[in-house]
């Protein structure tokens, strides 16, 4: 090896390390490390001096490099085994296209006579701009792949969204088919050209350009579908939005009827409590003042959180979930200034308490021996304000083990606390789980006041 290809081979690791490495942190959205690109760098060039020196063939040293880089991903980034994978296979093969594509230009454009150090300068600018096409391929795969979302743990992520393994069998067949070219048909400079062998050239890079193309157009395809899960998540957080709404409208519409009757009827009630005392028939007039005190009672909400909404919703939810036999205990007051909208407000209360309810009933149903577990499960809210923040906390009884993964009702919740620049904690202790939802009203009540004015 002279010292041309010596310092070129060189300048390849430092390249392929620095562009391979900035990918998958983008990808995985984990923070840049110097030491990632030291060990990276030592990796790779350990593997290009062992492939030199066992004269390993050229398809075998890529397949090599892939599984390096999966390993940085995988073992020393800590990223799921699905997006490492994923992530191993575009970067390498992306890179071994933009190779493959400029390794055809050269053969086109150098002449097989040239010699020299204008030999040398074009062999670097080719480099370079391998490297250049490399680099954009990776900007557009970032900017169309929302890989950092199906790369997150099930209990990490905002919404649902589709596995990423969907994309491991296109990208290896791309990546397989990359590589037979590779064997088949790359060569060096040739000492002469003909017009069969520059048809030939033409070809190999039409077929890598329409590779990249192709990587690309399924990449873009896989951010639809999950930006078509996304539509689904929010259409369903919407429905169910809607439907506490609904039964928000049903129960007051029911209420002011009541009420209507009530005030229609109090003057025959009062009339009948002015004879009863006329007649100085004391007994049956508690006895009347009392039915009465029942009857008014029945038209008030068992609950004053200080939104009527939610008063509505935790009557229909707790009044279920007493049926049930779960003990229910609430303290909570909403601050009537932080103009959290009621729409907000049911998405929170419902998917919180649908969790919390089903939860206690399988703790429930699980405790099979009447002497295990005597006391009921509980459902427990309180929540008040603490300076620009309003702070939420559901507790309730659940099956011992790990926390659970995110479902859609958890998913639904975050989403409402990011738009109020807030966020959501879910943890367990024993047979107990506790989620906290915390929601920035300063921020929101500065929005409606800009918006007023």
């Amino acid at each position: 090896m002279d010292w041309f290809s010596f310092c070129l081979t060189g300048i390849t690791l430092l390249a392929h390390s620095a562009l391979h490495l900035f990918f998958l942190l983008r990808l995985t959205e984990k923070a840049p490390k110097l030491w990632y690109f030291s060990l990276y760098l030592l990796l790779l060039s350990l593997l290009e001096i062992s492939c030199i020196a066992l004269n390993v063939h050229t398809v075998l040293a890529i397949a090599a490099q892939t599984v390096t880089l999966y390993g940085m991903s995988r073992f020393v980034m800590k990223n799921r085994s699905s997006i490492s994978w994923t992530a191993a296979l575009l970067a390498v093969y992306i890179s071994q296209l933009s190779f493959g594509i400029i390794n055809g230009l050269e053969i086109l454009v150098i002449s097989p006579s040239e010699r020299g150090w204008r030999l040398y300068g074009l062999v670097l600018l080719a480099t370079l701009l391998s490297f250049l096409l490399c680099a954009g391929c990776y900007l557009l795969i970032l900017m169309f792949a929302p890989f950092h979302e199906a790369g997150l743990d099930a209990s990490q992520r905002s919404c649902p969204a589709p596995d990423i393994r969907l994309l491991l069998f296109p990208c290896l067949f791309s990546f397989s088919t990359e590589l037979y070219i590779l064997q088949t048909a790359y060569q060096v400079l040739p000492v002469s050209r003909s017009p069969a062998q520059s048809g030939k050239q033409l070809l190999l890079i039409s077929l890598q350009a329409l590779g990249i193309g192709a990587v690309l157009s399924i990449i873009y395809a896989y951010q639809r579908i999950c930006q078509s899960f996304q539509a689904r998540a929010a259409l369903s957080s919407l429905a169910q939005a809607a439907q506490a709404q609904k039964a928000y409208l049903e129960e007051a519409k029911s209420r002011n009827q009541k009420t209507r009757a009530f005030r229609h009827d109090i003057r025959n009630h009062l009339a009948v409590l002015r004879g009863l005392l006329e007649q100085d028939n004391v007994e049956k007039a508690k006895a009347y003042l009392k039915s009465l005190e029942s009857a008014s009672a029945s038209l008030s909400l068992p609950w004053h959180t200080g939104n009527p909404v939610v008063d509505i919703l935790l009557e229909e939810k707790l009044g279920f979930a007493q049926a049930k036999g779960i003990r229910t205990e609430v303290s909570l007051l909403l601050p009537e200034s932080c103009q959290i909208d009621d729409f907000d407000l049911c998405v929170i209360f419902a998917n919180a308490l649908d969790n919390a309810i089903a939860a206690c009933l399988s703790a429930k149903s699980s405790q099979r021996d009447p002497l295990i577990g005597a006391s009921s499960p509980f459902l427990r809210i309180s929540g008040e304000r603490q300076g620009d923040f309003c702070l939420l906390e559901f507790q309730n009884t659940c099956l011992e083990g790990p926390l659970p993964p995110m479902g859609v009702g958890l998913s639904n919740i975050q989403a409402v606390a990011e738009t109020y620049h807030g966020t959501i904690m879910a943890e367990k202790d024993g047979a107990s789980y506790r989620l906290n939802v915390l929601l920035n009203i300063s921020l929101q009540s500065e929005r409606h006041s800009s918006q007023s004015h």
